[in-house]
């Protein structure tokens, strides 16, 4: 399917602004414009109904995701019975499949830390707590930073996830942003842009699979601070002294849930455990970098200094992706994503008819990809390297 792209131009505020380099898309060489109407607008747009948040409708959301996890369970049950050629085809299908529903899991809880849940604080905290530890996430401790990310999306110091190398950090040798005089054509050698398809779809590989736990336990792609920061340690810099409760009870429950998988691996086997739980949890590690990334890493999408940036610019820097029939299960992460920064408190059910809604006003500020996810992936991957070094509004380069 052919891409649809609404992209903006770059100006911030009313002065433009020049991108000098080699920019990820020829798009980025036009000028920013700011957008010409307020959040209030775009809230207007929308149906209230749409930010009423309904208890017994989200619960209803996680007995139908945990009953089709259970039923996967079961069946899986069964696989060790049939011939190895029918195990080969079985097992996998399995993993994938059950990938799918648990990210949906993944996606309720982390509605839960948004509050989109319930209009109750303590339903959104226990559901979300329980959910996440299940699936070995820290809930306050992501709650937290992932609050942070909503509020600077996009915004150079201050963003928490997925943040832009700068052209130093990719090539030390080169100090400089390239006069515009200067731009190169495509074709034209440039040391920056020679990443080779294979080393390219390892990276993938590695950020896809790996991407997550690193983000939890080490921070990667986030700010870079002069201290050790992680998801597990009170002390981080990307907490408050005020979270320290919140990310000790967190730590508690992803330890007690590696333990109760040591005490299943001693009872029903290690196989067992890595087949029915690692497996599948390595897929929903897998989709949750895919649609994160996805939706914050594309030539298209602007990336602002603190004196440029604002709310509305931040959240209006997304991207919006169809996933197909996974955007059931996924419970439309990936194709209202737009909608949801904008207005993170509203439940994924109500998404779409704002999504709808708020295009008639955003214009060609919306951001959406109709794009085969692969080649998604493959393009920002290879076309998301660097911003410069210095700069008000910042385009991706490679």
């Amino acid at each position: 399917m052919a891409a649809t792209r609404r992209t903006t131009t770059k100006q911030a505020g009313t002065k433009a602004v020049p991108l000098p380099g080699k920019l990820a898309s020829k798009n980025a060489a036009e000028q920013y414009e700011q957008p010409p109407f307020t959040l209030k607008d775009v809230r207007d747009a929308v149906p209230a109904h749409c930010f009423k948040r309904d208890t017994l409708r989200s619960m209803g959301y996680v007995a139908h995701d945990l009953v089709l996890a259970a039923a996967l369970f079961y069946a899986a049950t069964f696989i060790p019975q049939l011939p190895l050629a029918a195990q080969a085809v079985a097992w996998p299908a399995y993993w994938v499949a059950q990938g799918i529903v648990c990210t949906g899991i993944w996606v309720l809880a982390h509605e839960c830390g948004h509050g989109a849940f319930s209009p109750s604080k303590a339903v959104n905290d226990t559901v979300g707590y329980i959910l996440h530890t299940a699936l070995l996430v820290p809930y306050f401790s992501w709650k937290y930073t992932h609050s942070k990310h909503h509020k600077a999306t996009n915004h150079m110091t201050k963003d928490q996830v997925f943040v832009p190398s700068r052209r130093a950090e990719v090539n030390p040798t080169i100090k400089r942003a390239i006069p515009a005089s200067e731009n190169l054509a495509d074709g034209d050698e440039h040391p920056l842009t020679e990443v080779a398809p294979i080393f390219a779809v390892f990276e993938l590989a590695r950020m896809l699979i790996f991407g997550w736990p690193a983000y939890l336990i080490y921070n990667a792609s986030s700010q870079q601070y002069t201290q050790f920061a992680s998801h597990f340690l009170p002390s981080s810099p990307m907490f408050d002294p005020k979270h320290a409760q919140g990310v000790f009870a967190s730590d508690i429950g992803v330890v007690a849930m590696i333990a109760l998988l040591a005490y299943c691996g001693q009872v029903f086997g290690s196989w067992n455990v890595v087949t029915f739980y690692v497996l599948p949890y390595l897929m929903v590690n897998f989709w949750l970098v895919t649609i994160t990334f996805l939706q914050h890493t594309d030539p298209e999408l602007p990336h602002y200094s603190n004196e440029h940036w604002d709310f509305l610019k931040g959240a209006l820097a997304t991207m919006d992706r169809d996933y197909g029939i996974l955007n059931y299960f996924h419970h439309h992460i990936g194709d209202t994503h737009v909608v949801h920064h904008l207005f993170s408190t509203m439940p994924h059910y109500h998404a779409e008819e704002a999504t709808e809604a708020v295009k008639k006003v955003l214009g060609k500020f919306y951001h959406h990809d109709d794009r085969a996810i692969s080649a998604a992936l493959y393009q920002s991957m290879v076309k998301c390297r660097f911003v410069e070094d210095s700069g008000d509004v910042l385009f991706f380069k490679y």
